[in-house]
């Protein structure tokens, strides 16, 4: 009996750890997107997330280190220890045999990612010209969407159905480019295409790029 309390309450103290976790994230997305992340202090987190400073620090770091979190929180979506490589959107897409179809759940799944993404995305990558915390971050962003676009282009190219001549530096920097948070921020924000609306351009622009 003892044993099983005791494996009950670890559980639930892994449980309300996790639960506490998800509240700094929360609170930090809404206070960076806010207030920017350079006015946004770590205390503030704490308040809004009900929890003390000292738990911020020990569980993320630093405040740069936050911010990653809440990219990684944002890009999938909730707290799930799960890669977004190994999510339904992107198996589906990896499981689909025609490689037009395949780019198109591609970017389906690419584009809700943006629209939950976006802002985070641009509040470190312009923020890191104003504060160096943020350098480090942005290129870790970059840094693994190329690593993702690297194996995804592999993967069209092991298709056999992409057009002569293409080789994976070349796939992966074309696929690189069009998934950038850029595009998003030109087309959707600025010019207010609607997220159908890009995610049908992205796919055709890829498209007649590799096939």
């Amino acid at each position: 009996m003892n044993e099983v309390k005791r494996a009950y309450d670890a559980s639930r103290r892994h449980e309300q750890a996790r639960l506490r976790r998800r509240a700094v994230v929360v609170a930090a997305q809404e206070l960076f997107e806010r207030d920017g992340f350079r006015a946004t202090s770590i205390a503030a987190v704490a308040r809004l997330a009900g929890v003390s400073a000292e738990f911020i620090y020990k569980g993320f770091g630093t405040k740069a280190e936050l911010a990653k979190a809440v990219f990684d929180f944002v890009i999938a979506g909730d707290d799930d220890a799960v890669p977004v490589a190994q999510r339904s959107s992107v198996q589906a897409a990896l499981a689909e045999p025609d490689v037009r179809r395949k780019i198109d759940l591609y970017i389906e799944g690419l584009a809700q990612r943006q629209q939950r993404s976006a802002k985070v995305q641009i509040l470190i990558r312009d923020g890191r010209h104003t504060d160096d915390a943020l350098v480090e971050v942005w290129q870790k962003l970059l840094d693994e969407r190329l690593a993702g676009m690297t194996m995804f282009g592999r993967h069209l190219l092991d298709t056999g159905q992409l057009r002569d001549g293409l080789d994976l530096d070349e796939v992966r920097d074309i696929l690189w480019t069009y998934i950038a948070v850029e595009l998003y921020e030109l087309l959707v924000l600025a010019r207010g295409w609607s997220l159908d609306r890009y995610a049908q351009w992205i796919a055709h622009a890829i498209t007649a790029a590799l096939t």
